[in-house]
């Protein structure tokens, strides 16, 4: 086995990857659904993780259309927008371990790094700003820009053009389901970052992380 990283670039997944928002992001909708009188189970809210910007809007609208207010996506958005900027997120405090350091790693080994994240490109820029990440990702990819976000895999094959390397050259950290097939059906080597708290499985990833630095070794399986 080679100790050489194998892949010309990696491709990080921003939300469970880089920062630990999943949980955050079930508290906040619970909190939110349940202060404006949202008849929402938890069992929706647990389906939103790892789901797109779009699919997360048109459910909004269904919760406010079962209490009673027919909101366009954008309506809807405004007011949880309004709503969340009263809750912010600590950010640098649900870092996932050792982030900083792998993306300085693979850019000694003369790896490339690109982001490719289902949420709209405002909340990317603001968790990179906020976490000292800004400026280390060559190409940063929204999927608020394509017509479907992940599952899709339409954004990461927008991002392996943008890098201008065969998908083969190229490997993604995922956590979701969600993540993981688009990445999948990109063809990428699909890493996933261990998730054990929201009941879903991982099995369609090539290999399973506990801690993101473990990529360095284990991408290694995978030299030829």
């Amino acid at each position: 086995m080679s100790n050489r990283f194998p892949f010309d670039a990696v491709i990080f997944d921003m939300d469970g990857v880089i920062v630990d928002t999943e949980a955050f992001y079930q508290d906040q909708e619970r909190q939110f659904a349940d202060e404006l009188g949202l008849p929402v189970g938890d069992d929706e809210i647990l389906a939103l993780v790892g789901q797109s910007h779009q699919v997360f809007l048109a459910t909004l609208v269904d919760w406010f259309s079962r209490a009673g207010r027919e909101l366009s996506g954008e309506e809807a958005e405004r007011e949880f927008r309004a709503w969340s900027a009263l809750h912010p997120c600590d950010y640098p405090s649900i870092l996932n371990p050792g982030v900083a350091e792998t993306i300085d790693e693979l850019h000694a080994r003369g790896v490339r790094v690109a982001l490719a994240s289902s949420s709209p490109l405002e909340s990317i820029r603001a968790v990179l700003a906020a976490c000292g990440l800004e400026g280390r990702f060559e190409v940063v990819v929204s999927g608020a820009d394509f017509v479907e976000s992940k599952p899709n895999p339409a954004i990461y094959r927008h991002t392996v053009e943008c890098l201008g390397l065969p998908v083969s050259a190229c490997c993604c950290i995922e956590d979701s389901v969600p993540g993981i097939t688009a990445g999948k059906r990109a063809g990428l080597t699909v890493f996933a970052k261990r998730e054990d708290r929201f009941g879903f499985s991982q099995d369609a990833a090539d290999a399973v992380i506990d801690e993101i630095p473990d990529v360095l070794t284990a991408a290694c399986a995978f030299a030829g």
